[in-house]
């Protein structure tokens, strides 16, 4: 232990700079602005630190900080990518089962504005659905961007086919030609 209690204090001045900027990152912390500008004066302090961990830091600091505060006072929305996974979590499985692949796709990426509401209305609907529950739904639409990301993909499906291919520039052609 005495060998290693040089480098032992170091890392515990380096763990409560992390936890400093941990502080500044929790939304229990106060408001967005406020987190941010203590964020902002932290990264400047670890900067013009003579250690370089700290300085290090500071780096990485800057290059998070343009999206960290964006969006703070949203609510109902993921927290982090680990809250967002969790929020994906039963979607996938979902689609696991039903394909009995390992890996969910990308099918809750294109569809996904329309296809997580429904993979886990059951979540909050426990009961079987009736008539009367879907009857709201009957002139639901889905969503252009949607919509707009299926035809992409139609393209780019028809790009890559070597068979295809030339109708398919062919029907671009023409339109290009028409607008």
């Amino acid at each position: 232990m005495e060998a290693v209690a040089s480098e032992q204090e170091q890392i515990r001045a380096q763990v409560a700079e992390v936890r400093r900027v941990a502080e500044t990152l929790d939304s229990a912390g106060g408001p967005s602005v406020e987190r941010q500008e203590r964020f902002a004066a932290l990264q400047a302090e670890l900067g013009t630190s003579p250690d370089p961990a700290c300085v290090r830091m500071a780096v990485v600091m800057a290059a998070f900080m343009g999206g960290l505060f964006v969006g703070a006072e949203v609510v109902d929305v993921p927290a982090d990518n680990l809250d967002l996974e969790r929020w994906f979590r039963l979607p996938k499985g979902h689609e696991r089962r039903i394909h009995g692949h390992r890996h969910a796709g990308v099918r809750i990426v294109r569809e996904g504005a329309t296809l997580v509401p429904t993979l886990d209305a059951h979540q909050e609907h426990p009961d079987a659905f009736t008539a009367g529950d879907l009857v709201g739904y009957r002139d639901a639409e889905v969503p252009r961007s949607e919509q707009e990301a299926l035809r992409r993909r139609k393209v780019m499906r028809k790009a890559r086919s070597k068979k295809k291919r030339p109708a398919l520039l062919k029907e671009l052609e023409a339109r290009y030609l028409d607008s």
